[in-house]
């Protein structure tokens, strides 16, 4: 049996006119999604933000028809749904304000799984991007990370980087700007299916939707948001892949372009990121390991690990192997993860980092020391 608050999830996601973060404020005022269905109208305007033809949208229930309708799709197409206040919904994207409320995934994937990687470029990706892409997912695998490699089945960087994720056995996910119904662009249907063996679709859009341009920048939040490093591989001064590094950036992760010569067009956009600092200049998966602390982490013996953890008791002992499985953590997933209330987490962390076994980060993320 499925989720019985399922079609109001639906239902507020499909909503004209709300967007992610206002549907959001409107959830946290009203107590719960179902109330957001059985206010008055004249109550939503009392919400900031909220206007009459919003109003108007929300009091019109026609939406939760088309949730049921959603709902006897993803049934049959074995498709799971992902709704921001469920335990599901993944830490990472959870941290992005603008995440989308709701999205859907078709594949067997962990979207909490330790190493998530974004690669995204031009779509008239030359030999020298390929060859880089190629070489960069290769060199991941060889290195012994089990990392996942995300980006939008589009052609170009991203077909390139799905494909070399599928030849190293790397599990991949695409993530669509059209319902999962259909595949865009068509040429890559086949590639769909084997990403389907070894990964993941995901799209925040109902069945039906059509590949619209818009769609297409709304989706770049979520390559961005799910992943812990943006690599940018080829790039025009302009196009979709700096969209999504501006949005890496703001949601604090890592972002990492290849410099090109400097007369080359889809190397101008790479080249204005590093020169401007939204970058930092990669040259291969050393660069990742270094700045991502992958190297540190990896290659840690046991013994030291053993030493390390001798003197903890069984809660500080959970929260470092907690850390050490994620590599970073921030305190509000630390708490949810380990159910250890707030102000008794904040007691145990300081001890720790006192202690000389975690460091704090900024943004209140954790790692080990």
């Amino acid at each position: 049996m499925h989720d019985p608050l399922l079609r109001y999830k639906i239902g507020i996601s499909l909503i004209n006119g709300l967007g992610s973060v206002n549907a959001k404020k409107i959830i946290a005022y009203l107590g719960g999604v179902e109330a957001v269905f059985k206010e008055k109208k004249s109550n939503l305007l009392k919400i900031d933000g909220v206007g009459s033809f919003l109003a108007s949208n929300i009091v019109n229930n026609k939406v939760l028809d088309k949730a049921d309708k959603e709902i006897e799709f993803i049934e049959k197409n074995d498709i799971r749904s992902f709704f921001y206040l469920d335990d599901n919904y993944p830490y990472r994207l959870k941290q992005c304000a603008d995440a989308p409320i709701l999205f859907y995934m078709k594949g067997n994937v962990d979207l909490d799984q330790k190493k998530i990687i974004s690669i995204v470029g031009t779509r008239k990706v030359t030999e020298y991007g390929k060859g880089l892409c190629e070489k960069l997912v290769a060199e991941i695998e060889q290195n012994g990370h089990n990392a996942l490699i995300v980006s939008g089945l589009a052609y170009g960087v991203d077909i390139t980087a799905h494909k070399a994720a599928l030849s190293n056995k790397l599990k991949t996910i695409a993530v669509l700007g059209q319902g999962l119904d259909s595949v865009y662009p068509s040429l890559h249907a086949n590639y769909a299916k084997e990403i389907l063996e070894n990964g993941a679709l995901i799209s925040e859009f109902a069945h039906g939707t059509k590949p619209d341009k818009h769609n297409f920048v709304r989706r770049n939040r979520i390559i961005a948001g799910l992943s812990d490093a943006c690599v940018v591989v080829e790039s025009a001064k302009k196009g979709g892949s700096l969209i999504t590094a501006e949005l890496a950036n703001s949601y604090n992760r890592d972002v990492f372009a290849f410099p090109g010569r400097i007369n080359d067009i889809y190397s101008e956009g790479c080249n204005i990121l590093i020169k401007t600092n939204r970058a930092s200049l990669i040259q291969g998966v050393k660069d990742l390991e270094y700045l991502l602390s992958w190297d540190i982490k990896e290659h840690k013996s046991k013994a030291e690990q053993m030493q390390l953890f001798v003197n903890l008791n069984e809660q500080e002992q959970e929260i470092v192997n907690l850390i050490r499985e994620y590599g970073q953590l921030e305190f509000d997933l630390i708490s949810m993860k380990t159910k250890i209330p707030v102000n008794k987490l904040s007691g145990i962390l300081l001890s720790l980092e006192f202690g000389g076994f975690i460091k704090v980060l900024p943004g209140k993320q954790f790692t080990l020391a």
